[in-house]
């Protein structure tokens, strides 16, 4: 028999160092390049961080901000997942990433570590399909999943459909409910769906995709997007998101999309972030049903939970 699989402890480190969308260095000069007007109300510029510290160290303190949340001991974990964009160039130096981040973490006794990238910003919701996996299966019982990244070129700080900032966001997936129970999520099913031929076009975020993953989540649950509590995004320009998920089938009224001027683009964390100050409000209903989703050029992730009461 599958296990059944729960989501919990949800959390978020930010750069510490806070500023306006204005500091980005040359921003009228990237402005221009990219032939759209200088209007931070429309895009959702607002604020983005930086930080002085590496990928492991980001990592560490989410981690370590979900083990303490949930009442989690470190050697209860018996996978890791670690998702990032940036993964060190040199394959003997992917070995000093995972020990930093299993010594920092004092995962002792997780047997298992698994690197999750190739899909950009929905690196973090692959590595939740790779966790549903492990425990849904039996073969492991409690998978910390983390996703960490920073801007290494401050000249990339803004590209046209986002302005980014850096981060971590972590959780806990696992067998058994666990943590406060007013963090406490049943992952119902994950999908995803891609399309190689648009795969890197930078103009080709197709809305097509979501709609395969919102059916192919639909034949597993029998949840429509209607039914949705609410959806998660990722924090992306406010036009193309807003665009996007309504072509997919979500009303505005249900996209979470207020953290876009408050905090950027975290990369990958997005739909996590969102869900922890979705709970951090208290504004998660139990029974309610809700998406972390994100979107590339050609492809498609979708998490969908349901919170225990």
């Amino acid at each position: 028999m599958l296990s059944p699989v729960f989501l919990s402890a949800p959390r978020y480190v930010l750069g510490e160092t806070e500023e306006p969308y204005t500091a980005v260095p040359d921003l009228a000069v990237r402005v221009a390049r990219y032939g759209i007007p200088m209007a931070p109300r429309i895009w959702g510029w607002g604020s983005f961080f930086r930080t002085a510290r590496d990928t492991a160290d980001l990592a560490v303190a989410s981690g370590s901000a979900t083990l303490a949340a949930a009442g989690a001991a470190p050697e209860s974990v018996d996978g890791l997942i670690v998702c990032s964009s940036s993964f060190p160039e040199g394959v003997d130096d992917h070995a000093g990433l995972v020990g930093a981040v299993l010594r920092g973490l004092g995962l002792t006794r997780a047997g298992f570590t698994c690197g999750v990238t190739l899909n950009r910003c929905n690196n973090l919701l692959a590595g939740l399909r790779v966790a549903e996996a492990l425990v849904r299966s039996g073969s492991h019982r409690l998978v910390l999943v983390v996703t960490t990244d920073r801007v290494l070129d401050e000249s990339l700080r803004l590209e046209k459909f986002a302005l980014f900032s850096d981060g971590a966001a972590s959780c806990l997936v696992g067998a058994a409910e666990r943590g406060p129970e007013r963090e406490r999520f049943l992952v119902l099913a994950t999908a995803s769906a891609q399309d190689p031929e648009v795969l890197g076009r930078l103009d080709r975020m197709d809305s097509r995709l979501s709609v395969v993953v919102n059916e192919r989540l639909e034949q597993a649950t029998g949840v429509s997007p209607e039914k949705v509590t609410a959806l998660l995004p990722a924090n992306l320009v406010r036009p193309l998101i807003t665009m996007k998920e309504r072509q997919a089938g979500f009303a505005p009224d249900r996209m979470r999309t207020g953290n876009i001027e408050r905090l950027g683009h975290c990369f990958a964390a997005d739909p996590l972030i969102n869900l922890a100050d979705l709970l951090a409000a208290d504004e998660a209903a139990d029974d309610g049903l809700y998406l972390l989703a994100s979107s590339v050029p050609g492809a498609r992730h979708g998490v969908l939970l349901r919170k225990c009461p």
